[in-house]
């Protein structure tokens, strides 16, 4: 889960200063004098908000994907609320495209109207490789957001999802509960995203590593591309081809709104479900405790709020609050947490909408 400012300090709002600067310099055997709590309090005070102060005012330009999907209109919406939140920073975003091509030509023109930083969500990190090198070669920073570009000379600093680690966290929820019950060679179904890609591959063979520490591994799996469509109709076949199932892992929550229908068509409920990036729509399922959906690993679109505040630090010359550095990280990897009926509210407010 990504901190928002005033939550924890650490994320990216002001320097915290450590425990050294708190206490004066000792020249003597006697222990140096503690602060009052009123002046540490004090001091904490003024260290936090220190990064959230306006400063130079940068422009940020922004590109992604066409809002066609929950999790995608959840990044744009974050990004643009992101940006509002400072007034010394002027939000340029570009018209959101599928179009390869069309992509290319968007972050062209934001490089030649010369934004201080772009913040870029490639449709293809491979083919989005070029324009991004060339932004970083006209001395324009990318924050590459989620899908990565193969060239590290293509941006200053990526933040993204850990699709290993949600794959890792639905396995070992999965195992945990079958153990408990005492299931033995469980039928375990699997319901990918779309196969081919990478960030698929991650997610599955995270899942397949961690279910192999309980001693299970997936029965079937089958790709349903990221649709509600193809998620009813992909879950329908491994429903009717498997009388009997333990567990179902769904890679996408908004996909998951087909799986779900078709479950609830077929009348099947002697199984646990999974779901994955952690949509609203699911934590409301989960909160019910109505039907097969127990948990879902996030994968939360919050990450393009993190990437707006991320470039206005690098466009500034500012680092992140409480590491010593005084550069942002070159890389960022977010956690994947699994979000249950025991503590399904306290994300709830992150969910995005399918």
């Amino acid at each position: 889960m990504t901190q928002t400012p005033g939550r924890r300090g650490f994320l990216l709002g002001g320097a915290v200063l450590g425990a050294g600067a708190l206490v004066s310099a000792c020249t003597s055997n006697e222990p140096a004098a503690q602060p009052s709590a009123a002046a540490a309090a004090a001091t904490t005070e003024a260290a936090a908000g220190g990064n959230d102060q306006p400063g130079t005012q940068v422009t940020i330009g922004f590109s992604a994907p066409a809002a066609d999907h929950g999790w995608i209109a959840a990044i744009a919406k974050n990004a643009e609320a992101a940006a509002k939140q400072y007034s010394d920073v002027v939000f340029k975003p570009v018209e959101p495209t599928n179009d390869i091509n069309q992509q290319i030509s968007a972050v062209e023109s934001l490089i030649q109207a010369k934004v201080d930083v772009l913040v870029l969500l490639p449709n293809d990190g491979q083919q989005l490789n070029q324009v991004a090198r060339q932004a970083m070669d006209a001395g324009i920073p990318v924050v590459n957001l989620d899908r990565v570009f193969p060239d590290k000379l293509s941006y200053r600093t990526w933040i993204g999802g850990d699709n290993y680690g949600m794959g890792v966290a639905a396995g070992h929820y999965i195992g945990k509960t079958l153990k408990e019950k005492g299931v033995s060679n469980p039928v375990i179904v699997e319901i990918q995203g779309i196969a081919t890609l990478p960030l698929t591959q991650d997610r599955s063979k995270g899942f397949a590593d961690a279910l192999k520490s309980y001693g299970f591994s997936v029965t079937a799996k089958q790709d349903a591309q990221f649709t509600v469509e193809s998620g009813t109709e992909v879950a329908a076949n491994l429903l009717q081809a498997h009388k009997k199932i333990d567990a179902i892992w769904n890679h996408d929550d908004d996909q998951g709104i087909g799986v779900l229908a078709a479950v609830k068509e077929a009348g099947r409920s002697e199984f646990i479900m999974v779901g994955g990036a952690g949509s609203a729509n699911a934590m409301r399922e989960i909160q019910s405790g109505s039907g097969v959906l127990a948990a879902t690993v996030t994968y939360s679109p919050t990450m393009a709020s993190s990437a707006i505040k991320l470039a206005r630090l690098i466009a500034q010359g500012k680092g992140m609050s409480d590491l010593t550095e005084n550069q942002v990280p070159q890389s960022i990897t977010l956690a994947s947490e699994t979000v249950t009926k025991d503590n399904v509210a306290t994300y709830l407010p992150l969910g995005f909408e399918s």
